[in-house]
């Protein structure tokens, strides 16, 4: 499918925000928080909580990356003085930037420990620069579950034991836990110094398909074929379009994040008093929505309201996407329907591609978009 240039194509950052380095949208500073280990206590939870309402307004997204947002920064300062209180803050943008990892987050102690020596190699790599963009996942549980969540290096468990592997390769180097972080870190290295980076920006998958090969230890072992969807666990939790209200979040407690915009509570009992909180199954967590107009200034309409009110219509299974521009930031990947924003209340319609795909058909009114087969 051919890729459709608009004329007022949108500017992409190539960046994603962090801490350290927040990002100026329509609604302010969105200041990205990356819990060590993808965990967070009850006490991180409230107060993080506490910082959105105090000090952004009063909203938190859930990424794709198992992070969270902070939208609407009025004080950056005051929130990274906050974030350090909490322990949630690493010690400067380099280190922030470096540590880019998923952890599955169904896992046992071993994937936690491996998360953890992974987090402090690449805190310690300070002489590694990757594109912002580029991250690793530890998904070393009984079956991997990570493996439709962006990441470029992957430690899995093989078919006789722990093994790192590149993104879009079949095989990878046997580890055990103590060295599969200086495995990883090296394999990082090797994409730096091969040609993987161009201008800033380089995916692992992208640097093997077009030939790269990496060091013979990372074609030994081969890498389990099977994979796994999010399970439908009691513990699990969504929010629409993954933007949880400051105070809904401060009741959640304990928990980890995931990649598939939902969170993962120690205690479900929480979640009963959660009027906002969706559980696996909803067509809602089936539909991807980006912040639109009028709080991302590239945004060409209005998404949220659309996609809450064709959610219901979705058939099962289906993946709908609704974006405010070709940037496609909520769902970078293919969806069955993307409807883009073009302006005017009109969208383009794409299907079974990504919001800067080649339209099937153009301008769609809401009457149109309603007679649409989801």
């Amino acid at each position: 499918m051919g890729i459709f240039q608009r004329e007022d194509t949108p500017e992409v950052k190539g960046w994603c925000p962090g801490a350290h380095r927040p990002m100026e949208s329509g609604d302010g500073l969105v200041v990205r928080v990356k819990p060590w280990g993808g965990r967070m206590e009850a006490h991180q939870v409230a107060g993080v909580a506490r910082l959105a309402a105090e000090l952004g307004n009063g909203l938190l997204d859930l990424t794709a990356r198992a992070n969270l947002q902070i939208r609407g920064v009025r004080d950056h300062r005051a929130v990274l003085d906050g974030l350090g209180a909490l322990g949630l803050l690493d010690r400067d943008a380099g280190a922030e930037a470096r540590r880019t990892l998923m952890v599955a987050p169904f896992g046992d102690a071993q994937v936690d420990r491996v998360a953890d020596l992974l987090s402090r190699a690449l805190v310690a790599a300070a002489e590694l620069s990757l594109p912002s963009k580029f991250g690793f996942a530890v998904d070393c549980g009984a079956v991997p579950v990570l493996r439709g969540a962006a990441a470029d290096i992957r430690i899995e468990r093989g078919a006789e034991g722990l093994l790192v592997r590149g993104d879009g390769s079949d095989t990878g180097a046997a580890v055990t836990e103590e060295d599969a972080a200086e495995a990883a870190v090296a394999l990082a290295r090797w994409f730096a110094a091969s040609g993987g980076i161009t201008g800033g920006r380089g995916r692992m998958a992208a640097h093997l398909s077009h030939g790269a090969e990496p060091p013979a230890r990372f074609g030994a072992a081969a890498a389990l074929r099977a994979g796994s969807a999010p399970p439908d666990d009691a513990r699990l939790a969504g929010f629409a379009f993954g933007q949880v209200a400051a105070a809904d979040f401060a009741r959640l407690g304990a928990l980890r994040l995931t990649p598939w915009r939902m969170v993962l509570v120690e205690d479900p009992a929480r979640l009963s008093g959660i009027s906002a909180a969706l559980r696996p199954g909803d067509p809602l967590l089936r539909v991807d929505a980006c912040t639109g107009a009028p709080g991302c200034p590239q945004a060409r309409g209005a998404t949220r309201d659309l996609a809450a009110r064709l959610a219901p219509r979705l058939a099962p299974g289906r993946h709908l996407h609704v974006s405010g521009c070709t940037k496609g930031c909520a769902h970078p990947g293919a969806a069955d329907t993307v409807l883009t924003a073009c302006g005017g209340g009109r969208f383009d319609l794409v299907r079974g591609g990504r919001a800067r795909d080649m339209p099937e058909r153009r301008g769609l009114t809401p009457a149109e978009i309603d007679g649409l087969a989801l």
